[in-house]
């Protein structure tokens, strides 16, 4: 092992966030299963909080529209009671009352998450187990509600599928998208809320973190900025394209990679070729 963060290194974990934060397939869980495999160093829950502020940095600019209408309808609705009825002021306290429960149980299990829930015989478990979960969501629901079928009941139940994503191999969009399509909201609004919930948690969650990097001489600045770049760059792609294929395509491809990676992953455990932790 280097005893710092290699441009290789930045290289492939950033090409791996952009590639998977917004696919169901848990970004975090292939930033460890590569770090395992090919015997790095784990790069730590601090390099992995701000590399997405690249990838949320994509999402701003993908949905960037749609958020500076949110939030300024959202702004006029304190002065202006009529504005407090639009759709774009109850999204965002949608978005708001959806963060509260990874807010609250990343505050509460913020050491396990960064120890414990790092273990790759977890992660496996997690990619097998929500990968089957959100097949069998994706062939049982209804797929019938729009975004005006939002309430603050079905934020905080979205709010606790994000907070499942603490675990790394659950997958914050493939755990939020699950909990939307058990609700009966079509795939491709179940993934928008998905992204525009993310922004709030994961944006607080990185800021909360940076002051962290800069005295990790492993995970450096340099090699850290570098990898968040990247992850901006992919991720802007997957998002886009991610979008246009839930229109009028299932998630079996996902759900299928999910299971595969995590029956794989316990098999590289089993014969030592990689280890369960660090």
């Amino acid at each position: 092992m280097t005893d710092h963060l290699t441009w290789l290194q930045a290289i492939v974990l950033g090409v791996s966030q952009g590639l998977t934060e917004f696919l169901p397939i848990s970004s975090s869980a292939h930033e460890l299963i590569l770090t395992r495999l090919f015997h790095w160093q784990d790069a730590g829950a601090a390099f992995t909080a701000v590399t997405q502020i690249g990838t949320e940095s994509a999402v701003i600019l993908y949905f960037r529209k749609d958020i500076v209408s949110i939030i300024s309808t959202w702004a006029k609705s304190f002065k202006h009671a009529e504005l407090r009825k639009e759709p774009e002021a109850k999204m965002a306290w949608y978005v708001i009352v959806g963060t509260l429960p990874i807010a609250l149980l990343g505050l509460v299990f913020k050491d396990q998450i960064e120890t414990t829930a790092r273990n790759l015989v977890v992660v496996a478990l997690a990619l097998i187990v929500m990968g089957l979960i959100l097949g069998y969501a994706d062939i049982s629901a209804k797929h019938v509600k729009g975004e005006s079928d939002l309430s603050w009941k079905s934020a905080l139940i979205f709010g606790v599928g994000q907070a499942l994503a603490l675990i790394p191999g659950v997958s914050r969009s493939g755990a939020t998208i699950t909990f939307g399509l058990f609700m009966g909201f079509k795939r491709e609004v179940a993934a928008r809320y998905s992204f525009l919930l993310a922004i709030p948690a994961v944006l607080a969650s990185s800021l909360l973190e940076v002051k962290n990097i800069s005295s990790d001489s492993y995970a450096n600045w340099p090699a850290t900025i570098v990898a968040t770049a990247i992850a901006f760059i992919v991720g802007y792609g997957v998002i886009s394209g991610f979008m246009n294929y839930i229109q009028t395509k299932s998630f079996k491809p996902f759900v299928q990679y999910r299971v595969g990676l995590g029956v794989l992953l316990l098999i590289l455990l089993a014969t030592g070729v990689v280890s369960a932790t660090s």
